[in-house]
């Protein structure tokens, strides 16, 4: 079960890049304060530019956003999601997340 409070990290390999605390649950969004770490600035243009995509240009955000999911990985407490779609926009994080891939 996901409480307000638990922190989810965002991962490239074994390095922890990245922390969201939890603070907003609207399923099957979640929501939270965003706290890079040092290696999330390498990743910073492609969540940028993923949110720049994502409304109005779909063809051209998948490639944007499968650089994302191919080099990251998001953690719960529990382990890694198999799949996510996340957002970053300065100290704010909000993302889905799935046991299994998206279909």
């Amino acid at each position: 079960m996901i409480r307000h409070g638990d922190v989810w990290t965002l991962q490239h390999g074994d390095r922890v890049i990245g922390r969201i605390t939890i603070d907003d649950i609207d399923f099957p969004w979640l929501e939270g304060k965003f706290e890079p770490l040092p290696g999330f600035e390498g990743f910073k243009p492609l969540f940028d530019r993923s949110l720049e995509l994502v409304e109005d240009h779909p063809e051209a955000w998948e490639p944007v956003y499968t650089e994302i999911e191919t080099q990251l990985e998001l953690h719960s407490e529990e382990g890694p999601a198999a799949e996510f779609l996340l957002h970053i926009e300065n100290d704010r994080a909000w993302f889905r997340w799935s046991d299994t891939p998206f279909d």
